[in-house]
């Protein structure tokens, strides 16, 4: 049995970490591998960061004390997994002594976490950190990128990379029937952050259309400091109850603005609401046009009124949603379940481990 650590950012509460390590899990037992997974920041911290909408120092130092204990462990496990970096906002070279360790080394990359050193807006960040994560890439053996854009990056200093979508569990995200008559639900689903910054502007462009009584919006993670007074059903997002609360969708939105970091995101709210069998609205950035075929699946809108367009078609036509769900739906469990990808993660890594 190989055995490996790592050096998740975030608890299972992220969506990234349950969906890049957590669900693989099986998968490499099957070819005879175990992973413990150490956190940076655990659960109890994002709770509550989600609670109060704000970092603080002390909890951020006591998380980096962890970490370097858990660097003391290395020696224990086969190979090491990396998502993104060790230590955020050190220099790079701390990153590197992980090569001392004489493991294989793998990193994972589902952001473009590299244009937050390399577009920050202090100049003096851009200036001695812009080149942070070059150290460790130069010193994996492997990178798992989510995207073409994240590749682009790392293949530029890894020695191995390989394109590895974010997927889900096509046994667990599942089509619900909607009672017929209903009136449809616009959804969204994600983090304080993104909701504000993303998609209010959209929604608030919506408005005649809920005024109208034609539909409804559901919004899932939006955190407690949003606007309460306007005219959505806002609810908070829970694990055990993600797959229902999608479910109870119509469409599923994802506006994003065309910006070098929202290039680098990886189309999960898309995969989850497609896997529901739910058509889909996105902003024509990074993969979300590779995700969304559309006029197929879903819609492409840049403008407000191309959004506004798109909601209307798709609230005007019950059977055109209907097929974009079904086109949604297979496309997901062709290209982007963890079905299809766990064994090739597993057997990628077992091959390194087989060079070692």
């Amino acid at each position: 049995m190989k055995r490996g650590l790592v050096f998740a950012k975030y608890g299972s509460l992220a969506a990234s970490t349950r969906q890049r390590f957590v669900q693989t899990i099986p998968y490499l037992q099957e070819e005879g591998i175990e992973i413990d997974i150490c956190p940076l920041f655990d659960n109890g911290y994002l709770e509550r960061f989600f609670q109060e909408g704000h970092h603080q120092a002390l909890r951020i130092m006591q998380a980096y004390g962890k970490r370097l204990l858990d660097l003391l462990r290395v020696r224990q496990y086969d190979f090491l997994w990396v998502q993104y970096e060790l230590f955020p906002y050190l220099p790079g070279t701390i990153d590197a002594v992980l090569k001392f360790a004489n493991k294989p080394i793998i990193l994972d990359f589902d952001d473009a976490i590299f244009h937050q050193y390399d577009q920050h807006p202090n100049k003096w960040t851009r200036t001695f950190l812009s080149k942070k994560l070059i150290p460790l890439l130069q010193a994996s053996d492997l990178a798992f990128c989510g995207n073409d854009y994240l590749e682009k990056y790392v293949k530029q200093y890894c020695k191995r990379t390989e394109i590895i979508p974010t997927t889900l569990n096509i046994k667990t995200y599942v089509p619900k029937e909607k009672a017929a008559g209903q009136k449809p639900v616009l959804g969204w689903i994600g983090s304080p952050s993104t909701w504000e910054v993303y998609c209010l502007p959209i929604a608030k462009s919506l408005l005649p259309l809920i005024a109208e009584d034609k539909l409804s919006m559901l919004v899932i993670g939006a955190g407690h400091a949003t606007n309460r007074q306007l005219p959505f059903k806002f609810r908070e997002w829970s694990e055990s109850r993600e797959v229902e609360d999608i479910q109870e969708m119509d469409i599923g939105m994802m506006p994003l603005p065309n910006e070098p970091w929202a290039r680098g995101k990886c189309g999960y709210k898309l995969i989850q609401y497609m896997a529901c069998g739910i058509p889909v609205i996105a902003s024509p950035v990074g993969v979300n046009s590779e995700i969304v075929e559309h006029g197929v699946n879903g819609f492409l809108a840049s403008t407000e009124k191309e959004w506004r367009d798109a909601v209307q078609q798709l609230l005007d036509n019950p059977t055109l949603r209907k097929q974009m769900g079904h086109a949604g739906r297979a496309k997901i469990e062709k290209e982007f379940s963890i079905q299809r990808y766990g064994p090739y993660i597993a057997n990628q890594i077992q091959a390194l481990l087989s060079q070692d």
